[in-house]
């Protein structure tokens, strides 16, 4: 190994799949049945809504990624706009919170194995994920890219189906002896939002929570083939995209079942696949909800590595760690993160029935800091600019600075909601405390001296 630039090798298809793929996981097919339960058919607004402001962060993030197209991304914008320590923090934040998250993916591999094969141990499984996708990401971004389209591809085509599936059912009565069920669940058990504002509010980190990893497209600039193009396309789609399959596969399911009947005869996705008489549904979704874990992992494992090499780059991690392989991948940096992943591994022994709510909430907490950095970052990079510089900005952010402040303040809202719920209050302890314990290493290191200089 040696040092050397990142390759450019990720297609447009490539990176529209990946933005689609981090966020189209987990969340969905198995998040979305809580999320109902505190909201009932309310939770659509709360999509659209947060949609709404990830759209805001993201042509933010945009606007300074197709100026300054680097690996690292957002890492490099908070320490360029916003001060070395606030990069630190944030490029070692999003390591933490995507080890966190990939844990939790390695370990449901375990899970949705048992189905197959029930007298493995899910440990293995875990492992065998971790190997796999560490070896995709030690071969060539362009593996990285390939893997990541096709995973993305299964959800997405689940998804359509059963939108389409559950459409038929609402308009002909498809699989329901011909008797249109329409659309009157989403009001007639205990009205629009049963549960008030305070059901809606309550549901809202973990819709947040469904959106965590949009921001990976800003990550991919350093190796994207035509940055200018594929990063503002993927933007501007992305965020339509995601609404579409967020907001109508909720919307199909919530309109076929009584809201406060799904989650508890088993996966709605499964449940719509066997009313139209599809056989094995449970397994058709089973290995689609694979793909989604395994999906999540590849790209943990992904990101990881490039803030690392990021990391090291700017001196804010061991240097061996900005070491590029043959194939132009910052080998070093995915193994460490490979590494810090096989805790997930020893999980599968300790994990308590509600680390995944634990799981979310500490994942939200340090997505919400890297969308915020990134807000900020925008907003001083612009006042850096003169007029002149300024008018040659290639992918302007709409309503500057007001969209900026507006997304700053739902973000705050949200995190004075995780305190305000028990299970989600302990990201306000693990988030926090992981942060100090990032200043003291700051500190303790003398990097805000060398950074000073």
């Amino acid at each position: 190994m040696d040092n050397q630039e990142l390759h450019r090798g990720l297609e447009e298809r490539h990176i529209t799949l990946m933005s689609l793929g981090a966020c189209i996981g987990v969340g969905l097919f198995l998040g979305s049945a809580k999320t109902i339960e505190l909201a009932g058919p309310a939770i659509l607004l709360a999509y659209i809504v947060s949609g709404a402001i990830m759209f805001i962060i993201m042509r933010a993030l945009g606007e300074m990624a197709i100026q300054n197209p680097v690996a690292g991304s957002f890492s490099r914008y908070a320490r360029d706009y916003v001060g070395p320590l606030a990069g630190f923090l944030t490029g070692w934040n999003y390591w933490f919170l995507w080890v966190v998250t990939c844990m939790a993916e390695i370990t449901a591999v375990g899970v949705y194995m048992e189905l197959w094969f029930p007298s493995v141990p899910r440990w293995i499984w875990a492992l065998a994920a971790l190997v796999i996708m560490t070896i995709v990401n030690l071969i060539t971004v362009k593996a990285y890219g390939e893997f990541e389209f096709w995973f993305a591809l299964i959800k997405i085509v689940a998804i359509i189906l059963m939108i389409i599936t559950g459409f038929l059912i609402i308009l002909f009565g498809f699989g329901n002896g011909g008797v249109a069920t329409g659309i009157s669940n989403l009001w007639t058990h205990g009205g629009f939002a049963p549960n008030g504002i305070k059901g809606i509010l309550a549901s809202m980190q973990m819709v947040m929570f469904a959106y965590l990893g949009i921001e990976m497209l800003g990550v991919t600039a350093g190796e994207a083939k035509n940055p200018e193009h594929t990063i503002s396309r993927a933007i501007n789609t992305v965020f339509w995209r995601i609404l579409i399959f967020y907001v109508g596969a909720l919307f199909v399911i919530m309109a076929i079942y009584p809201w406060n009947e799904i989650g508890t005869g088993g996966s709605p996705f499964v449940l719509t696949f066997e009313k139209v008489g599809i056989p094995k549904a449970a397994g058709i979704i089973n290995f689609v909800v694979l793909t989604a874990a395994l999906s999540s992992c590849n790209s943990g494992i992904f990101s990881t590595g490039r803030m690392l090499f990021n990391l090291a780059e700017q001196n804010q991690a061991p240097a061996p760690l900005k070491k590029v392989s043959k194939t132009g991948v910052p080998a070093m940096a995915v193994i460490l993160s490979a590494g810090a992943l096989l805790i997930g591994v020893v999980l599968n022994y300790l994990v308590p029935e509600k680390v995944f709510t634990w799981v979310t909430s500490i994942s939200t907490f340090g997505a919400i800091w890297t969308w915020a950095l990134i807000l900020i970052a925008q907003l001083r990079y612009r006042r850096s600019l003169g007029k002149t510089e300024v008018s040659k900005i290639k992918f302007k952010a709409p309503l500057w600075p007001i969209s900026s402040y507006i997304a700053l303040a739902f973000l705050a809202m949200v995190v004075v909601l995780m305190g305000v719920y028990p299970d989600t209050r302990i990201a306000l302890v693990v988030g926090p405390v992981w942060l100090i314990l990032l200043i003291v290493i700051y500190f303790a290191k003398g990097m805000n001296k060398r950074d000073n200089i």
